[in-house]
């Protein structure tokens, strides 16, 4: 088992450079701009020019400016502790974007065709319950706990409008169940399920495409593998999921702990 997520020891080792860059490059640096605000009588190409910068570098690091070099290293540090911010931002921005392009370029009547898997599940309803002919909001659950597998496996996508048999259903039913009807409240519907059930902060890794297959909408939630375990919240109890296969599976807390740590 790792010390630490790969994400803490990255945020760790940019912020003990920048703390190092303070106290090496910085505090010299900032010591030699400021003894030449006061010595207009050394000019380039003179030679105690030289000495005065060597001699400016050797009074950095004395002990009576450990305090001073403190404040450079915190200094350095934060620098540091911003970029590292901003570079695992901006990773995991491409990575979205890699994983997005490698999605949409694959053809969904074929990916129906080939029917559910490792990656891909179908639900032929968010809300709508087909053999009652009815709402049945319990069917939340479900989106939400596939959701859920995808996030904590390797990511995936549900074809929802889409029954087992892999025939189109469309989502006009659950339409009809909807305060703004079409595409966008249900993709409020779905952003809903995420906030309430799973967390708002997963909503990022979740994204809708509409496609129009046989005259009939079907919505594709593309998921994101989480960087982090996702729970299912079930009144006060979090659940853990995970896809194996073509199904997901609820794990106990000693196999969801196995996983985690592997």
């Amino acid at each position: 088992m790792k010390l630490f997520p790969k994400k803490l020891r990255e945020i760790v080792f940019h912020t003990l450079v920048g703390a190092f860059i303070g106290i090496v490059v910085l505090h010299p640096v900032t010591k030699i701009v400021y003894w030449f605000e006061f010595r207009h009588d050394l000019a380039a190409g003179d030679e105690n020019l030289w000495r005065f910068l060597l001699s400016r570098l050797d009074s950095t690091f004395v002990l009576e400016m450990v305090p001073m070099s403190l404040v450079f290293s915190f200094i350095g540090g934060g620098i540091g502790l911003a970029f590292a911010i901003y570079h695992l931002a901006l990773v995991r921005q491409q990575r979205t974007v890699h994983y997005l392009e490698k999605e949409l370029a694959e053809d969904l009547p074929a990916l129906i065709k080939d029917g559910e898997g490792e990656h891909l599940e179908f639900k032929s309803s968010v809300r709508w319950d087909f053999r009652q002919g009815k709402i049945n909001k319990a069917l939340e659950m479900v989106i939400a706990r596939t959701l859920v597998g995808f996030m904590n496996h390797r990511g995936g996508s549900l074809l929802i409008g889409v029954d087992d048999e892999g025939e189109v259903v469309g989502l006009e039913h659950d339409y009809k169940t909807l305060k703004s009807k079409g595409r966008d409240g249900f993709e409020l519907c779905i952003t809903d399920i995420v906030t309430s059930r799973i967390g708002v902060d997963m909503c990022s890794f979740i994204h809708c495409v509409f496609y129009e297959i046989e005259s009939k909408d079907v919505c594709r939630v593309i998921v994101e593998s989480a960087v982090e375990p996702v729970y299912l919240r079930d009144g006060n109890t979090s659940r853990y999921f995970l896809r194996t296969g073509n199904g997901t599976r609820e794990l106990d807390a000693r196999e969801a702990m196995a996983h985690i740590t592997r």
